[in-house]
């Protein structure tokens, strides 16, 4: 399957821009999983955990996310994070 382009922005910085398997958001109306080829889709984020995944069942980073707003387009997956610390 193809890679899905992340991209972990804060007010301070960008934190994180790579290409993962999927990557699980805290939304405010529950986690949800984004793959590569996922349908346009905006959501609020949640206080919560952000999972990043290498592979199928490969955790690679765990980072705490403290509101702000997620994007899926043709691009890929956007966070706009409030703030962001690695878990």
């Amino acid at each position: 399957m193809a890679d899905l382009h992340f991209e972990l922005v804060t007010p301070e910085r960008l934190l994180r821009s790579e290409d993962v398997y999927m990557v699980v958001v805290p939304g405010t109306e529950g986690d949800f999983g984004v793959l590569a080829g996922h349908a346009p889709y905006m959501s609020a984020v949640r206080p919560g955990e952000l999972a990043i995944y290498s592979g199928p069942n490969t955790v690679t980073a765990r980072i705490h996310v403290e509101g702000g707003f997620a994007e899926v387009n043709e691009k890929g997956l956007t966070v706009l994070a409030e703030q962001a610390t690695d878990a």
